[in-house]
């Protein structure tokens, strides 16, 4: 329950425990465990799925495990996965996500695009404008010294 899903195999392993206490208890404990040191939200869902009652009847056992599911979901391993599965950067992909949450876009879906590359015409236009508000400026100034 606090992250430390590795101490669950040796106290399920003790003569004391794992004697007295055999059963479906220490089943669906060994089940959140496994799930849980592997990350996988799907073995997690199945041990509450298989052990239903064991899990779910003792209220403080069941507001514990919805705060580790919670965790669960929230870790940045489920970001690296999506990045690994899109071939992405994580960081990039990460961005992407907290914008569409923010801007609440998407139905269900990530999109991502390519950063647009800058067109070499634009730089080009603008160098050519400068240039010829120089050329502007340089007759408007022979103009005036001729009208003088």
């Amino acid at each position: 329950m606090v992250s430390q899903a590795d101490d669950v195999a040796g106290i399920i392993s003790s003569p004391k425990v794992g004697l007295q206490y055999q059963g479906p208890e220490l089943d669906a404990m060994k089940a959140i465990a496994d799930a849980h040191s592997k990350r996988s939200l799907k073995l997690f869902e199945t041990a509450l799925r298989n052990f239903r009652a064991q899990l779910e009847e003792d209220p403080i056992v069941h507001r514990h495990l919805s705060s580790l599911y919670d965790t669960a979901q929230a870790e940045p391993l489920q970001v690296a996965h999506i990045a690994e599965l899109i071939e992405l950067p994580a960081d990039h992909v990460e961005k992407k996500l907290s914008q569409m949450i923010l801007d609440k876009k998407g139905a269900g879906c990530l999109v991502i695009f390519d950063d647009p590359k800058t067109d070499a015409i634009y730089p080009a236009t603008l160098e050519t404008i400068s240039n010829m508000a120089k050329v502007v400026d340089s007759l408007y100034v022979r103009s005036a010294k001729i009208m003088a």
